[in-house]
């Protein structure tokens, strides 16, 4: 069977005013490749995610700044580096229309699983060292452990890789997978789904091999079942 393809979310910025591009590290795609998919980096258009839900197999949603929260009913902290309003756009619909599907395969890293909490009703603690003594332990690539919830057997205990300063405070309708040994959300999916889920750390930067490569290889497995099922 050939790959799956795994349409991968890129970041959107504006170097110069009017100058819009899109951009993708390739350490995403490499991940994807790695685990045995075709990894398929999109243009961020909100007109094509319904294109894009019929023609792919799984996705990826990619890490960044920090999302605006006003249309979630929430000022902005002021402190916040918010992402260009054309990846909050297109992040909210795709993600949107993706929890409508939870049946395609989706794989949520640091940004990407904030939206999906977002847009799953759920909220943010904007600013972690407003509130968490050990904050500098979640940001500039540190590793430090994760702690499964118990009763779940989705992941393992761990290290990973970590770079944020925001985090999920509340999961929505989203069950929370694990935390951090500080109390930080770092996983969360969507329950019954074979494989929906948000991840704060980045396992493409993640050097343990079941919370790094495994996901993606996760991720490419459920897809490529999927596909021989429809």
């Amino acid at each position: 069977m050939s790959r799956p393809l795994i349409a991968i979310a890129p970041d959107v910025y504006e170097p110069t005013p009017g100058s819009v591009r899109a951009q993708c590290s390739l350490t995403y795609a490499r991940a994807v490749y790695a685990a045995g998919g075709e990894p398929i980096i999109l243009a961020p258009l909100v007109e094509l995610v319904p294109d894009y839900l019929k023609r792919f197999d799984a996705f990826v949603l990619t890490g960044g700044d920090d999302p605006r929260t006003e249309p979630f009913g929430v000022p902005t902290d002021p402190r916040a580096t918010p992402v260009h309003a054309a990846r909050q756009a297109f992040d909210t619909a795709l993600i949107a229309a993706l929890l409508d599907r939870p049946d395609i395969p989706t794989l949520a890293i640091c940004l990407g699983m904030q939206m999906m909490a977002l847009l799953a009703g759920g909220r943010l603690n904007q600013h972690l060292p407003d509130t968490l003594a050990t904050h500098a332990h979640h940001r500039h690539d540190a590793v430090h452990p994760i702690v499964p919830t118990p009763g779940q057997s989705e992941l393992t205990p761990g290290p990973v890789t970590s770079h944020h300063r925001q985090a999920v405070a509340d999961a929505g309708q989203l069950a929370i997978l694990a935390t951090s040994d500080d109390g930080v959300i770092e996983a969360v999916c969507f329950p019954g789904a074979p494989m929906f889920m948000g991840v704060q750390w980045h396992p493409e930067r993640t050097a343990d091999p079941r919370l790094g490569r495994g996901l993606f290889e996760r991720l490419v497995q459920v897809a490529r079942h999927r596909r021989s099922q429809t």
